[in-house]
């Protein structure tokens, strides 16, 4: 009977579930998407194997690995943990010198492999979405390169893959850590290994321009029981990777790297997950107050509240389902798009593909359908226990939580955000994300208040409006006696402004922390240098440029990520390369010590070395690009390091152990017309007038358009949502209208009320929304560099401010006229 009987209100009551189905849907296409995204990287392997056709690859460490052990008493807990590397670790000659003379082994072929940059004519080249990687002549005998037009390279010559389009005997500029060459192209290979693009030099020059002291690798064919011999006579010296693994022997920075994009779509996972539960729990809740007339009667009729309860629980549940099938497929579409704009902006790897997967769509759908259940069972409690009379009178107030029971919710909620804000390093790597968690609980906790907050708030606003006469009394009076209907319309509005707005302003605030972090370290330096058509330029020409006489300053730069032992776990912190020499021409405001620094030593930002306690003379353990361990000294401590790095060594060390290993900028101190003498110098250097100060900053750029992005899909979905719930508040008082207009109201009049009555709602969301946000935001940003903000750019703010200001007066105006359409009055029985 109550199968029929939803079955039935369901089909004949189609428009007033349009609203939930409509939610349902983005919810539940949202979750599948976001939820694919995750899937995706968290099951992306490392791509294709350059070593497919080799038996095992020998390879030193690619990743630290620290293991810890805790006594709990009656036992000892041992931990470890590992954090990859973002360089190969040259091999001894012993090692290949091992291997070859290892019994089953009948190949033996030492693998440089290093990462360089080809230009021709002064245009750069290169392979779409790949990196382009150097190796030695031999690996190609092993890897999938055959030779498909030329000869072999010479010393001088080099032979480059297919795909930069250049021909045999052309002459090509290639860039490494060990300085720049011409080399002719001697031959053109074929073959494809996604996401790289393969050059090879001759075998005789490989050290040479690499700049390694060993091969990276060393690729082996072999029986079995030649390989089981070998990794008995390697020991610990090396590792033998076979199978599936033999791809983690390949240099790091040409296999995909998804830790980043796994942090990424895990808080995109997040947001749309809050932010469904959070609309699909109030629109559910108001459908299910709306209907206490129709439930009353049903009373009347002789239906148990758990009859009703288990009717609304199976028309929600047909709803959702309904929902579902069409939201699954335009949750892949969405997951496709997203992942296609988190490529073009470099935050997950050009090899990136969304995996499709049927339990992460079922999953979503039973989120969907685990929210939508549990939010009606709860709002339908509340509704079946109150009285049929009292219903029957239009009490639109299903029972009520005592004041109690909120206030405690609300004081436990603001204690997590304000542990959360004062406890939790915003200024850190994860301080975007605390911000969310921040903002997240603060608005349950303003949810939870309900009608004591909203009802307070527009007690006040609504005392306002009474200026505009007495349309505005009215609409002011309904506002505060229907207080409950207030909460269920400003709340989805705030959840829009304050979520929306933390993302979007911590985004902008750190870019502009870093923008001004930048211009003041550049602040002292007269040029810029950079390369034209590589990615740096080597130490050896930095220093050249650096010698010229009008020169009377220099600071060189050269990127690089450190791993730091942070208490057992390793953690991957980014870093720069620094040599110094003459005036000061790049100031990094050092707070404690002195810069330049000498071998052997390292400068800390301040947050590093206040985290970690570091203080001067300390002696921390660190590992470079590589793996090379380096007990380095302690000696200074600076302050402008956003979009510069944690971290500070010999310029000289970094290039040694990191396989890029070139300078990213230099920075110089001379005469006004320094820029055009270098220029004339150095053709193939750009060479600015004055100091970029946004250089440095494209990765926070970067950064903040992913996050604009997640701002895009977030207020598309919350907009969506308060235009249904204003809808359904709306539709649900066609009695009420009708009264008016029997007491003699016109259709303008109750316009005029209804949008009296919006503007009081969107004030009262608004000003929840900015109190909510700012507490957020100004503690985000003191946090970055003790400044309180609750912006950096006003225009950006006051326009999200208008924006959604102007859409819930629109949401509220558009359900009131086609509510509101007719002269003649409704059917009071309607």
């Amino acid at each position: 009977m109550i199968v029929k009987l939803a079955v039935a209100s369901v089909k004949h009551r189609l428009g007033s579930f349009v609203g939930t189905l409509l939610t349902a849907f983005l919810a539940v296409a949202l979750i599948a998407g976001s939820g694919l995204l995750l899937w995706s990287v968290l099951t992306a392997g490392p791509g294709s194997d350059r070593f497919g056709g080799a038996d095992a690859v020998v390879a030193g460490h690619r990743s630290i690995t620290l293991t810890t052990e805790e006594d709990k008493g009656d036992k000892v807990k041992v931990k470890t943990k590992d954090e990859r590397l973002t360089g190969a670790e040259p091999l001894p000659s012993a090692v290949v010198e091992t291997v070859a003379g290892t019994p089953g082994v009948t190949t033996a072929i030492a693998d440089y492999a290093f990462p360089v940059a080809l230009d021709l004519g002064g245009e750069p080249l290169r392979a779409p979405d790949a990196t382009t990687v150097a190796h030695g002549w031999a690996s190609a005998e092993v890897t999938p390169y055959p030779l498909s037009d030329g000869a072999a390279p010479r010393p001088g010559e080099v032979v480059v893959q297919g795909g930069f389009g250049v021909r045999v005997g052309q002459t090509v500029r290639v860039t490494s850590r060990s300085g720049v060459r011409e080399l002719r192209v001697s031959g053109v290979v074929g073959g494809d290994v996604p996401g790289q693009a393969a050059v090879f030099v001759a075998d005789s020059q490989v050290a040479e321009v690499s700049g390694l002291t060993g091969p990276t690798a060393v690729v082996v064919r072999g029986s079995e029981a030649g390989l089981t011999a070998l990794r008995d006579r390697l020991g610990a010296t090396a590792t033998v990777h076979t199978g599936a693994d033999k791809v983690t022997a390949d240099l790091p920075g040409a296999v995909p790297d998804y830790i980043g994009a796994i942090s990424i779509f895990g808080f995109v996972l997040g947001i749309t997950g809050f932010a469904a539960v959070f609309v699909l729990t109030g629109t559910v809740s108001l459908a299910v107050r709306q209907r206490l007339r129709e439930l009353a009667m049903l009373r009347t009729a002789g239906a148990t509240p758990r009859q009703l309860r288990g009717m609304l629980r199976l028309e929600i549940t047909l709803v959702t389902l309904v929902a579902a099938v069409p939201a699954l497929p335009i949750g892949i579409v969405v997951a496709e798009l997203v992942a296609a704009r988190f490529r073009e902006l470099g935050a997950v790897p050009p090899q990136f593909t969304v995996s499709l997967n049927v339990p992460v769509l079922i999953a979503s759908v039973l989120a969907g359908l685990l929210v939508t259940v549990s939010a009606t069972g709860i709002a339908a409690r509340r509704a079946t226990r109150i009285a049929p009379t009292q219903a029957l009178r239009e009490t639109v107030t299903a029972g009520h939580i005592g004041w109690v029971p909120r206030v405690v919710a609300a004081v436990v909620l603001a204690g997590g955000a304000a542990a959360v804000l004062t406890l939790v390093p915003l200024g850190g790597q994860f301080g975007m994300g605390m911000g969310f968690v921040s903002c997240s609980l603060l608005l349950c906790a303003v949810a939870a208040l309900g009608p004591i907050a909203v009802g307070a708030l527009t007690a006040v606003v609504s005392r306002l409006g009474a200026v505009t006469g007495v349309l505005g009394r009215l609409a002011g009076a309904m506002t505060r006696a229907e207080s409950r209907r207030v909460v269920g319309v400003a709340i989805p509005l705030t959840l829009m402004f304050a979520i929306n707005a933390t993302m979007l302003l911590n985004g902008d605030i750190l870019t502009k922390v870093t923008a001004d972090q930048q211009a003041a370290r550049t602040a002292t330096a007269t040029v810029r240098v950079a390369a034209t058509n590589a990615p740096g330029l080597p130490l050896t020409t930095a220093a050249e440029v650096a010698s010229l006489s009008e020169v009377t300053g220099s600071a060189a730069t050269v990127g690089t990520r450190v791993v730091v032992d942070e208490g057992g776990k390793p953690e991957d912190y980014a870093a720069q390369g620094l040599r110094t020499t003459g005036e000061q021409a790049l100031d990094l405001g050092v707070t404690a010590g002195e810069l330049p620094l000498q071998d052997g030593t390292v400068a800390v930002s301040g947050p590093l070395a206040e985290a970690r306690g570091w203080k001067m003379g300390d002696r921390p353990v660190f590992w470079l690009a590589d793996g090379t361990r380096a007990d380095l000294t302690v000696v200074g401590v600076y302050a402008n390091w956003r979009g510069f790095g944690d971290l500070v060594l010999p310029a000289g060390l970094v290039a040694a152990h990191d396989p890029r290993g070139l300078v990213g900028a230099l920075y110089l101190r001379g005469p006004a017309d320094l820029a055009e003498k270098v220029g004339e110098r150095w053709p193939t250097l750009a060479a600015t007038g004055a100091a970029d100060p946004k250089a440095g900053t494209a990765d926070v750029q970067n950064q903040q358009a992913a996050w604009e992005l997640m701002v895009v899909i977030s207020l598309g979905f919350t907009a969506i949502a308060v235009v249904n719930t204003f809808a359904i508040a709306t539709g649900a008082r066609r009695r009420e209208f009708a009264d008016l207009r029997l007491a003699g109201a016109t259709a303008r009049q109750l316009h005029r009320m209804l949008g009296r009555e919006t503007f009081i709602t969107v004030i009262v969301a608004l000003v929840l929304g900015c109190l909510i946000s700012g507490a957020v935001v100004g503690t985000f940003s003191v946090a970055q560099d003790g400044q309180w903000r609750l912006f950096a750019e006003p225009v950006r703010y006051l326009a999200l401010i208008a924006g959604v200001g102007l859409l819930g007066l629109v949401a509220g105006a558009v359900p009131a006229r086609l509510v509101i359409k007719r002269r003649s009055l409704p059917a009071l029985n309607g």
